[in-house]
């Protein structure tokens, strides 16, 4: 059950005027009340398979920043390299890995974690809507491994059914069709 002072959270940060000011709030306010190194916003439309990192947010600049101003084509084989993304796109529940270093295979691709991303834990949580994806949401820490707590995992469930109607609506106006 989300916290009363998690709920003012979410509401101080979602009552921004348009989409992106609220993106803009939520990833160093989420990042820093998680505790994390980097949260980042990646949104795509489900009908064009464009997708673009707008908003990244990283508490020490030797952070890696992931940042894509253009909206580009998700390679063709990525749910097939990425057992993450696979699960994103089937709507799965979103994925709280505690180490990246001893996560199964079949959760992620330690590989391609650490050449693209470098995080060590990391959550992977998943911007559904009528069964499609619309964003991933990705808290990251760097360095050590995370044990998610109920109250973080709650923080993340309430994150997502606010900014998934926004993230909608951020890609419907900005994606080129």
């Amino acid at each position: 059950m989300l916290s009363l002072d998690s709920e003012s959270f979410l509401a101080e940060i979602c009552s921004e005027a348009t989409p992106a000011d609220v993106f803009e709030r939520l990833m160093p306010a989420l990042g820093k009340r998680l505790g994390c190194d980097r949260t980042f916003l990646y949104l795509r439309s489900p009908s064009t398979q464009l997708g673009r990192v707008p908003f990244c947010w990283q508490r020490r600049a030797e952070v890696p920043r992931v940042y894509d101003p253009d909206w580009k084509p998700e390679p063709s084989d990525l749910a097939d390299s990425d057992p993450m993304f696979a699960a994103a796109l089937r709507c799965a529940p979103s994925i709280f890995v505690e180490d990246v270093e001893a996560a199964s295979p079949d959760v992620l691709d330690r590989e391609f974690e650490a050449k693209t991303f470098g995080h060590r834990a990391l959550i992977h949580a998943h911007l559904c809507q009528d069964n499609e994806l619309w964003g991933v949401l990705q808290p990251a820490i760097f360095g050590r491994p995370q044990a998610w707590s109920q109250a973080d995992r709650d923080l993340i469930q309430a994150t997502v059914q606010r900014i998934t109607p926004l993230a909608v609506a951020y890609v419907t106006q900005h994606c080129p069709a």
